[in-house]
């Protein structure tokens, strides 16, 4: 793979050389191996679009990078006022495959073979088409027919698993092919939605949603994975994220009716009600968990601990872990008893409600967020190349990704050991990059 730092974005978009396959994957490439490589990407865009009197085959590389954006309309006014070439007509069937026009992409991907294309990528995603058109054998023959070093990509054994899986072939090589495309690359956009939807049907349930959560987090996303993930969303009763994967849906392909049904039905579905008995427990537990840590009789340290750490309430402790507690500057064993023994005088415990959000970091206001924002929020902290130093304050705070982190204060961070100014600018530097900031800023 070639390394993202090596690959100047800008200069690939905006240069006066030639463009081609070798281009796009270079760009996809980088985008893939260090996430904040999408805001240069769309910065390059933005200035090619605002550039008077672009060349035809200018256009084709403005409509290439506005696909990889997943803008699709955009992409293809600029790809049809391209040169009609054979890398114009091959992303105009992409385009047409990714808004349901099948027949429409099947006759661009021949097009674009005739123009010179290279047969068997044309071949390969005729297959694709061909099976949604369901005419599933013939896309299997033309996969056995499909030979040299594309049978090394792992959209090879993508194609060949979705078409098995179509036909009815066996379950465990269906599933082996799709495993063996992820190998090749972890963020293959349509393995990750093929073998999430057979551990779906198998009823591995957690598995398949965070194949989904992978793959929603790409650009552009497979349709398929953001309307499963908004109803596995929608069967946690996350119905703000749920209503974010159909908008998204919705960005790219404008009348998806299976998307507007669904976003409709996200938008009238709220939380189960529940019975009068167990509302009065729930009524009494908030109660106690409401009391103030300052009505206890704690020593000075602990109660600096908790004042830095924005620890409030019995219900903020019995949702933090011990490790959490320690992690903090100044905080040690002897604090760390007498908070213990606080809450089991109140049949309380630290982490009991860990899994539940703290008070203290409301969920995110989706509402004014861009889908592509929105995209990015589960995506892994990983994906943000921070230093060691501040990658381990991440751990320490138990971040594991971005929309965990956004919720933070950088006062929240610092108050991490070892995490200081420095690393609290990388970590701002790298959210501007992607347009999100930390909360408070």
């Amino acid at each position: 793979m070639v390394a993202a730092s090596s690959i100047d974005i800008r200069e690939v978009v905006l240069s006066n050389q030639s463009f081609g396959p070798s281009d796009i994957d270079r760009i996809s490439r980088a985008i893939e191996e260090d996430l904040t490589q999408l805001a240069l990407l769309k910065d390059a865009v933005q200035e090619l679009q605002q550039t008077q009197g672009l060349s035809p085959a200018t256009q084709v590389r403005l409509g290439v990078c506005l696909f990889l954006l997943g803008r699709f309309d955009e992409s293809e006014i600029a790809l049809k006022q391209g040169d009609g070439g054979a890398l114009a007509q091959y992303y105009l069937g992409r385009i047409c495959f990714q808004t349901d026009q099948f027949q429409r992409a099947l006759d661009y991907y021949q097009a674009a073979e005739k123009a010179g294309y290279t047969v068997e990528w044309c071949q390969l995603s005729s297959a694709e088409v061909l099976r949604y058109l369901g005419r599933k054998e013939e896309a299997l023959q033309l996969l056995d027919n499909v030979f040299g070093p594309v049978e090394q990509h792992p959209e090879y054994p993508y194609q060949r698993a979705a078409t098995l899986a179509s036909i009815g072939g066996n379950l465990p090589e269906v599933i082996a092919l799709y495993q063996r495309a992820l190998q090749h690359n972890p963020k293959h956009g349509g393995a990750l939605f093929g073998l999430a939807l057979e551990y779906d049907r198998l009823g591995h349930d957690q598995q398949a949603f965070e194949l989904y959560q992978r793959g929603a987090g790409l650009i552009p996303s497979h349709i398929g994975t953001l309307l499963n993930l908004g109803l596995l969303y929608e069967d946690r009763n996350d119905y703000s994220r749920a209503q974010a994967c159909y908008r998204r849906v919705l960005e790219t392909c404008p009348d998806h009716d299976v998307a507007k049904m669904y976003l409709k039905d996200a938008i009238a579905g709220g939380p189960e009600s529940v019975d009068e008995e167990t509302h009065k427990k729930n009524e009494k537990l908030a109660q106690l968990l409401n009391i103030s840590v300052t009505d206890f009789e704690l020593s000075v340290r602990s109660r600096n601990c908790l004042q830095k750490m924005g620890i409030r309430t019995l219900g903020d402790l019995s949702r933090v872990s011990e490790q959490t507690l320690l992690s903090s500057k100044n905080f040690g064993e002897t604090s760390l008893v007498e908070i213990k023994e606080m809450l089991v005088g109140k049949g309380l415990s630290l982490g009991q409600f860990a899994h539940e959000k703290r008070e203290a970091e409301p969920p995110l206001d989706l509402s004014g967020m861009t889908p592509d924002q929105q995209m990015l929020l589960d995506r892994p902290i990983s994906e943000l190349n921070l230093s060691v130093r501040a990658r381990k304050c991440m751990v320490r705070l138990q971040l594991n990704t971005i929309g965990e982190l956004i919720r933070k204060t950088g006062d929240d961070l610092l108050e991490c050991k070892n995490f200081g100014v420095t690393s609290l600018t990388e970590v701002r530097e790298k959210l501007t990059g992607l347009n999100l900031k930390l909360r408070g800023d």
